[in-house]
């Protein structure tokens, strides 16, 4: 799908203020398509993700199912169907609902999940609620820094085989979890981890042009960088 000129705005204000992802600028636009086209075919975004990755995923519910810097006022169509539905309680919906984009955080719903973890098997909580939830062109988000979250795994495995896009934010050179990211793939990574793994570090910071030295000297005293990739072929 074509990028709309409210999207190149927002990207460029993004790459404005982390200008080390200026090099990144067509993976991040892949993962931005792949979510709108999946809104636009009338699907919607899962979300996994554990501890600070499942608050991650609560905030990113929070902008899409209401507006976010805007108000999104419901289609036209759905505002003449509530008060023709209600002439008493119409006009206050059609006041204060707005349009959403369909989105699910699956850290929540405690029921389901503690009598799924009772009953069946704990760490395919969030494989269950794919499962259920899911549908061929809707779209799985998970978040885990180290890739090797076993229920993150499950998920992932199981969105492929529904026919989902898969898109991830993750960590470390050794995930498990870069061979079920098809599409996108998203490294948050801890400048202390990765020191740890000097060779690689370098490595691939050489392959975009970029000295750690100079990385470094870019972030300060900050806690993180971000490096986007995106998957190649060969790894599907």
């Amino acid at each position: 799908m074509k990028q709309t000129d409210g999207a190149k705005k927002q990207l460029e204000l993004l790459l404005q203020r982390y200008p080390i992802l200026a090099g990144q600028r067509d993976e991040i636009d892949g993962a931005y398509q792949i979510i709108a086209a999946s809104y636009e075919a009338g699907g919607k975004l899962l979300i996994a993700g554990n501890g600070g990755s499942a608050a991650d995923a609560e905030h990113i519910v929070g902008e899409l199912m209401k507006g976010f810097k805007k108000t999104r006022r419901l289609d036209e169509a759905l505002a003449e169907r509530l008060l023709r539905e209600s002439p008493e309680l119409g006009p206050d919906l059609v006041q204060h609902l707005q349009k959403a984009l369909p989105a699910i955080a699956m850290d929540g719903h405690p029921a389901l999940t503690t009598a799924y973890a009772n009953d069946c098997a704990p760490l395919m909580c969030f494989a269950q609620q794919v499962n259920g939830y899911g549908r061929a062109g809707d779209v799985l988000l998970v978040i885990s820094t180290s890739g090797k979250s076993k229920n993150i795994l499950y998920a992932a495995v199981t969105a492929h085989a529904l026919g989902m896009k898969v898109v991830g934010l993750t960590g470390g050179a050794d995930s498990p979890l870069l061979p079920l990211l098809v599409d996108q793939e998203v490294y948050p990574e801890n400048l202390a981890q990765l020191g740890r793994n000097e060779a690689w570090l370098d490595t691939d910071l050489a392959r975009r042009g970029m000295r750690r030295a100079e990385v470094l000297a870019y972030l300060g005293n900050k806690e993180s960088c971000v490096v986007i990739q995106k998957k190649t072929a060969q790894n599907g």
